[in-house]
């Protein structure tokens, strides 16, 4: 049984870095498979487990881990997709869900530290997702209007468009990290003395 808010700072981080890790992990899914990329946006499982951090580590350990992560993408570290990495990563289009995976896994862990209930953790990685989605892809879109070369016929409407593809894929994912981060917590494996205990 792993009590988060009981431990040392160092094994607090360690989660942490578990994350980090599995993020970039996630990221790079595309290196396996590349044809899953869509209209320039990688098909990946960053926000599946941005979004678990969250309700796993909690608001602030959740977020903080997701900062690492951007920081060492900025610093030069290969972790975001397609091992890329670097500060000129900050003027690409996608840069935005990077972002938001900070935001995301702050959200989701700050409602399922307000009610222990599975509802409760399915609602808070969906809201997560949506925030994800929004932020994402409204930086995309400014992205090439201001600062990034734009495709032809590029509309706001098109780069909607081109997250419809992968939606359905994080919609599932999001879903299955709100259960199996109520599980952890339900079956002792994770217990967190920030938020109601996990109902039925």
């Amino acid at each position: 049984m792993f009590i988060l808010n009981k431990q040392s700072n160092v094994f607090k981080l360690t989660i942490g870095a578990m994350f980090v890790a599995l993020t970039a992990i996630g990221a790079n899914i595309t290196s396996i498979v590349p044809f899953l990329v869509i209209g320039g946006v990688p098909i990946t499982l960053q926000t599946f487990f941005a979004i678990l951090a969250g309700l796993v580590l909690g608001s602030r350990l959740g977020a903080f881990s997701m900062f690492v992560y951007m920081m060492l993408g900025l610093a030069g570290v290969p972790v975001f997709a397609q091992f890329g990495g670097g500060f000129a990563s900050i003027l690409s289009p996608t840069f935005g869900f990077v972002v938001s995976f900070i935001i995301i896994a702050y959200i989701a862990g700050k409602i399922r530290e307000l009610s222990g209930s599975l509802a409760s953790y399915i609602v808070a990685a969906l809201v997560a997702l949506v925030i994800n989605y929004v932020f994402g892809t409204n930086w995309m879109y400014a992205a090439y209007q201001f600062w990034f070369e734009a495709p032809p016929g590029l509309s706001y409407k098109l780069v909607w468009l081109w997250m419809v593809p992968p939606f359905p894929k994080d919609l599932i994912l999001s879903v299955m990290a709100g259960v199996f981060a109520y599980r952890l917590a339900k079956y002792k494996i994770i217990v967190h003395y920030d938020k109601v205990e996990p109902t039925a």
